[in-house]
C-alpha cells in the first residue's frame, strides 16, 4: 500500500506540471468559442461540476469548483479558482488544491474563521479554512466502503494560496460508500461550527469547536421529500423572516429531479444547533429546469442568501458539444422567504449586480399579441446575450420562440391548462449527443395571480426562466448550430402584455 501511494504522489507531482503548462497555453485563448456562455462563468477549458468553498472576504466572492485541468470529462477533482468583485466579472486564478495521498479533492466549502478557532491565524491573521471531501479512487477500486473522508486546507494570504492541515482527516468514514460534500457555517448561539454532510439517502449534521474535532449531532431526511437518487451538496442557511429566524435545508439528488437527473430540493423548518426538523410535506424545487445542480450559497454574506448552481445534468454533461471546455455556472440568485397561505416557499432571483453588463432598456407598453408578433419590431435589433421581462395583464397561453434562419428553436412559455411554465429543447440544434436531451420540460405555477410577471436571461446557450417574482424558476441549456438571431411571441386566443423589456447584456469577457 505504501509504494502505492508513493507511486500516486509521484504521479500528481507531473500532473501538476502538466496542467500549469496546459493553463499557460490555455490563457493565450479567447471566449468565443462556439456556444461559449457570455454571462456566465466557465472555464477557459477542461472539465468543471460543482461550486465549492464559496466565500466572501474582505470585498471579493471566491468561487472555488470541481475541475479537471487536463480533460473536458470528468476525471481527477482539483479544486479550481475564480474570484470576483461584482458576482459577474470573473478573475481565472491557478487552481487552489491538488489531489494527494489521502485522495482527489471532491466538493466542500470554505469560511472565515474570524476569531481564529482553529489556530490557523498568526499574528492576527484571518485564516480562510476549507473544508472538502478527499476521495480514495485507489480505495473504492478495491471495494472498501471507507473512500471518501473530511479534510481541511487552510489560507493565511485572503485565498491565494491554501495548507493542507497535517493531522488530515478530521472526519473519517464510517463505512458509508457516499459520505461527502460539507458544508459548514458558524453557529453563533452556540458559538460552534455546523456542518451539513451528505451521507447516502439523508444529511448528517457534526459540530465542532474548531474545525477540526468533530462530532456527529443528527440526521435528516430518511422518508422525506425526493429519493429518486443519491442526496448530495446539502447546505443549512438561516433566514430572517420579519424578526423570527427560519431555517432552509437545500439538498441536491441526483437522479430524481421533475424533469429527470439532476436536480435541487429544499425543506423549510427549523435547527436548534443540533437538530434539523421540518413540517413540510411535499417536495418543493429550487429550480425545475434541467441544468442547474450542486448549487449552495455564499459564505459570510451576511443576511443576504446567494446561490450558485452548475448549468448541466449528469444524464449528458459529459456528452454536450463544447469545446475546449464542458460546462458552465447559473447565473448568481439572491434567495428570499415568500409566504403563500400558511405555507413558506423560497424565490429566486438574479442578483442585482448584473445591471453592471445591462445596456438601458427597451421598453414596449400594452402589445397585444394576437397569434404572433416577430419582437424585434418593437425592440429593434435583437443581439444576444440579453434579458427579457413580461407583465401580462391576465393568465393566458402564450410561446416564446428563439429561433434561426435554418429553422431550430427553443420555445418557452406558460400552458393555462395544465398551469404549468415550460421550456421546449426538441428542436433547439444540437440534440442528438444524449438520447433525453431534446424534451419539453415543464414546470408548475404555484400562485393564483390574475397577473403574470417573467423574467428570462438568455445566453448564447441558455436560459433560465424566473416567474412570478422567483417563485417558479426553470434553467435549460440549448446547442443552435447558428445562432438564434429571431424571437417571437405567439398566441392563439391572444394575449395583452401590459410591459415588455428588452435588455441587451454585455460580454463578461474582455
Amino acid at each position: 500500500m505504501k509504494k502505492e501511494k508513493s507511486l500516486l504522489v509521484i504521479c500528481l507531482l507531473v500532473l501538476q506540471l502538466f496542467c500549469s503548462s496546459l493553463l499557460a497555453q490555455v490563457n493565450k485563448k479567447g471566449m468565443n468559442e462556439q456556444h461559449r456562455p457570455q454571462v456566465h462563468f466557465s472555464p477557459q477549458a477542461n472539465w468543471i461540476n460543482d461550486p465549492n468553498g464559496m466565500v466572501y472576504y474582505k470585498g471579493i466572492y471566491h468561487l472555488f469548483f470541481q475541475y479537471h485541468p487536463y480533460s473536458s470529462v470528468w476525471g481527477p477533482m482539483h479544486w479550481g479558482h475564480a474570484t470576483s468583485k461584482d458576482l459577474v466579472h470573473w478573475k481565472r486564478l491557478p487552481i487552489a488544491i491538488y489531489p494527494d495521498s489521502i485522495g482527489t479533492i471532491f466538493s466542500g466549502s470554505a469560511v472565515v474563521d474570524k476569531n481564529n478557532t482553529s489556530g490557523f491565524g498568526k499574528n492576527g491573521q484571518v485564516p480562510l479554512v476549507a473544508i472538502f471531501t478527499q476521495h480514495d479512487t485507489i480505495g473504492e477500486k478495491a471495494g472498501r466502503n471507507n473512500f471518501q473522508n473530511q479534510s481541511i486546507s487552510y489560507s493565511l494570504d485572503e485565498g491565494k494560496s491554501w495548507i493542507k492541515y497535517a493531522a488530515n482527516p478530521v472526519i473519517k468514514n464510517p463505512g458509508l460508500r457516499d459520505f461527502r460534500d460539507p458544508k459548514v457555517m458558524w453557529y453563533e448561539q452556540q458559538k460552534k461550527w455546523v456542518m451539513s454532510l451528505s451521507a447516502n439517502n439523508h444529511v448528517e449534521f457534526y459540530s465542532s469547536p474548531d474545525l477540526k474535532n468533530w462530532i456527529k449531532e443528527s440526521d435528516f431526511g430518511e422518508g422525506r421529500g425526493a429519493h429518486g437518487g443519491g442526496w448530495e451538496c446539502p447546505d443549512l442557511i438561516a433566514f430572517d423572516d420579519n424578526g423570527k429566524q427560519r431555517w432552509v435545508l437545500i439538498v441536491n439528488l441526483n437522479p430524481g429531479a421533475p424533469n429527470g437527473g439532476s436536480g435541487t430540493q429544499y425543506f423549510v423548518g427549523d435547527f436548534d444547533g443540533k437538530t434539523f426538523t421540518s413540517n413540510q410535506k411535499d417536495t418543493r424545487w429550487l429550480d425545475y429546469g434541467p441544468d442547474d445542480y450542486a448549487g449552495i450559497t455564499w459564505s459570510n454574506t451576511g443576511k443576504r442568501k446567494i446561490f450558485l448552481g452548475w448549468m448541466s445534468n449528469w444524464n449528458y454533461a459529459n456528452q454536450v458539444p463544447t469545446d475546449p471546455w464542458r460546462n458552465a455556472m447559473t447565473i448568481p440568485r439572491e434567495l428570499k422567504l415568500q409566504h403563500i397561505g400558511n405555507d413558506i416557499f423560497i424565490t429566486s432571483q438574479p442578483v442585482s449586480e448584473l445591471s453592471a453588463i445591462q445596456s438601458p432598456p427597451v421598453i414596449t407598453q400594452n402589445l397585444k399579441v394576437t397569434k404572433s408578433l416577430a419582437i424585434a419590431g418593437k425592440t429593434g435589433t435583437l443581439k444576444f446575450p440579453c434579458s427579457i421581462n413580461l407583465d401580462a395583464a391576465a393568465i393566458k397561453d402564450f410561446t416564446m420562440v428563439l429561433s434561426n434562419e435554418i429553422g431550430e428553436e427553443l420555445l418557452i412559455g406558460y400552458d393555462a391548462k395544465q398551469n404549468q411554465y415550460f421550456i421546449d429543447r426538441t428542436k433547439s440544434g444540437k440534440i442528438d449527443f444524449q438520447k433525453n436531451f431534446a424534451a419539453r420540460h415543464v414546470a408548475p405555477r404555484l400562485i393564483d395571480n390574475a397577473a403574470m410577471k417573467i423574467s428570462l436571461v438568455i445566453d448564447v446557450s441558455s436560459v433560465e426562466l424566473f416567474a412570478d417574482d422567483g417563485l417558479t424558476v426553470m434553467t435549460s441549456i440549448f446547442f443552435p448550430n447558428k445562432p438564434y438571431n429571431q424571437i417571437h411571441i405567439q398566441s392563439a386566443g391572444g394575449i395583452l402584455i401590459k410591459k415588455l423589456e428588452y435588455i441587451q447584456l454585455k460580454s463578461i469577457w474582455p
